[in-house]
């Protein structure tokens, strides 16, 4: 399994690596799991308030995200191996 030369940066003190390249090839609706999380509970800061956005205090679980982390790779590797075992589609087309 090939894995991600680009690590996870959680935080300052924890850093994710070795993480498959399969997850990121799980794509629905032109975007995969992995891209949607990283997205989603980034650190931001309002430009016009200065507000920032921590998801990682959010939570009293600290290791929420990590922890979704694993599983959506863990369920898009899953996913991929799945798809690739399907068979091909033989389509007939009527006329």
């Amino acid at each position: 399994m090939a894995e991600s030369e680009n690590p996870v940066i959680y935080n300052a003190d924890l850093i994710l690596r070795d993480i498959p390249l399969e997850p990121y090839g799980y794509v629905v609706s032109g975007k995969s799991a992995m891209e949607w999380i990283m997205e989603r509970y980034a650190v931001t800061v309002d430009k016009a308030s200065g507000i920032k956005n921590d998801p990682n205090e959010a939570s009293d679980n600290h290791r929420y995200i990590v922890d979704l982390i694993k599983r959506v790779v863990r369920v898009s590797v899953g996913s991929v191996r799945l798809v690739r075992k399907l068979p091909g589609l033989h389509e007939k087309w009527a006329g």
